[in-house]
């Protein structure tokens, strides 16, 4: 008998969830302890897989001097389209707003308390960015406070990296670490049907059916932020090294339905190395750009984050402004690095931010409801972005022959 696949067992406990929520409210707002288990077993993942796998990729690839031109210009693209993909996640969250028009029920204390201390929040943009220096790394850790945790390991990583020769087993630990952490989330991962049948359960029993309404709007307002960032990259690398972007996304469509059918950017990497080499892009830039991109230019993740925290903020009502939201993008351009691409650490990244930012963690738990279908989309944005910072990377470097790519790409096509 085949085996069953996770994310159809999260379907059915979301199914389950809804309909045991809605026909027999009283039991669904019992099993609000089940939910809360599991978010919990999310939250203890979240201070060793981030800590651990900020100081292996800081350590691993921060000595800019041995970097040289091909890793610096790498970094700053990268940034740059992550800055961009934050932007657009919360600016058409903004504009759609799919997590509004919910009355959340004072039934849930911990959301009505949530928004209240939010609401009560007046930011100190000034104190807020001295707290971020933590005065005792133990005690950030036990908070959970994001920003003192990156902040602290930014800054042993770079250390880790300029200590040489002695810093190495610093780094093979934290890549132990970072391992062990990646199974612990799987791991985890196999209570998430449970988790979701029981937190969906009990929202609906607590806030009504019409709460799954938002679910499809977030939907629809993530594809199309996708499709904008795609679209907005494309036009930006197409301006900067006069080759036509559009045309690589054709050359590489068949590589994105994989990558979107399977939700896993690491089985189109492979595939995706060997077509940009077929394009003419140096064997040295592909080999080095595209490993690279999948710990700090996960675009569609990021994009994700950033929607699924406004998302989660609207659903219960609390407001964010503007100059939170700019501290949104600050955490999560940081905090997605390295751990986007493994399986469920973007919800993991997402639970954190929320938690950080005083937001309730049971929408977690609603996100995770269509994670499947979130998650398609933004493999096919990381899968997108990379290949494009991989070949912009190379006009950069001027190792790219245009008019050669170009002849390339349409033997390539006809040959298809």
């Amino acid at each position: 008998m085949k085996k069953i696949d996770l994310s159809v067992k999260i379907l059915i406990g979301l199914v389950l969830g809804i309909s045991i929520g809605y026909l027999f409210p009283d039991f669904g707002i019992k099993l609000k302890p089940l939910g809360d288990a599991f978010l919990r077993m999310i939250k203890m993942i979240v201070v060793p897989l981030i800590f651990s796998t900020l100081v292996m990729g800081i350590a691993g690839t921060g000595d800019f001097k041995k970097l040289g031109r091909l890793g610096g210009k790498a970094i700053i693209w990268f940034e740059f389209a992550t800055t961009i993909a934050l932007a657009i996640g919360l600016i058409i969250m903004n504009l759609a707003e799919p997590g509004v028009g919910v009355t959340v029920s004072t039934a849930s204390g911990g959301a009505a308390a949530a928004a209240q201390k939010a609401s009560q929040h007046s930011i100190d943009l000034v104190q807020y960015a001295v707290n971020i220096v933590p005065t005792n790394i133990i005690d950030a850790a036990a908070r959970q406070d994001m920003l003192e945790i990156i902040f602290f390991a930014c800054f042993f990583g770079v250390a880790v990296a300029h200590i040489g020769e002695k810093g190495k087993g610093i780094v093979t630990a934290c890549q132990s670490v970072a391992e062990a952490m990646f199974k612990v989330t799987h791991y985890v991962m196999y209570f998430a049907p449970i988790g979701i049948f029981a937190m969906i359960s009990y929202t609906v029993a607590s806030y009504g059916i019409a709460m799954l309404i938002p679910l499809g709007k977030l939907i629809i307002s993530v594809a199309f932020a996708t499709a904008l960032f795609i679209a907005l990259i494309a036009t930006i690398a197409s301006i900067f090294t006069k080759i036509n972007f559009f045309t690589l996304i054709l050359a590489i469509k068949d590589i994105l339905f994989l990558a979107f059918s399977t939700a896993s950017s690491e089985a189109a990497l492979p595939i995706a190395m060997e077509r940009l080499e077929k394009l003419g892009v140096p064997r040295s830039t592909v080999t080095f750009v595209m490993p690279t991109g999948y710990s700090f230019n996960l675009d569609g993740s990021t994009l994700y984050s950033s929607a699924g925290i406004l998302f989660i903020a609207q659903f219960y009502g609390i407001d964010m402004p503007i100059a939170q939201q700019l501290l949104v993008m600050v955490t999560l351009m940081l905090s997605t690095k390295g751990i986007a691409g493994v399986p469920g650490a973007g919800i993991i990244v997402v639970a954190a931010t929320a938690a950080a930012f005083n937001l309730p963690t049971e929408g977690v738990a609603i996100l995770l409801g269509i994670d499947r279908v979130l998650d398609m989309i933004r493999t096919v944005c990381n899968v997108c972005g990379n290949c494009m910072a991989t070949v912009l990377v190379s006009c950069w470097e001027k190792e790219l022959d245009k008019a050669r790519f170009t002849t390339l790409y349409k033997a390539f096509m006809e040959n298809r």
